[in-house]
């Protein structure tokens, strides 16, 4: 149900920005990676202040997966391993805000590469 109501309390949103401060991308494998490791991480954390910044106002599950699509069109232009990891960030934020599913988004941008949307 996408237009779903949240409950955000300030409990929430100390949740999102305690997330914010964890290391993002550590478990990243290969070598040289602490470009992509800074590059990932930045976007997991912008999306992240997006949220913080709106959730207040936009308490609904729309809004949230809106807030979603820039940081998952990010990650399809990066690897599958960083793509795997941005997923849980999602899932993670998900639980953090009381949403159970992104109907398919996910997957859609994760697994399939997002083709042809606008």
């Amino acid at each position: 149900m996408i237009g779903f109501p949240l409950r955000i309390t300030n409990g929430t949103v100390a949740s999102l920005l305690r997330m914010k401060q964890l290391e993002k991308f550590a478990d990243l494998p290969g070598l040289e990676i602490a470009e992509e490791q800074r590059r990932c991480g930045a976007k997991v954390n912008e999306l992240i202040d997006r949220l913080v910044d709106g959730i207040v106002q936009n308490p609904r599950k729309s809004w949230v997966l809106e807030q979603f699509v820039p940081t998952l069109r990010a990650a399809c232009e990066e690897d599958t391993e960083a793509r795997e990891r941005f997923g849980r960030y999602f899932e993670q934020i998900m639980d953090v805000l009381g949403i159970e599913s992104s109907d398919g988004m996910l997957t859609y941008y994760l697994a399939f590469g997002g083709d042809d949307v606008a």
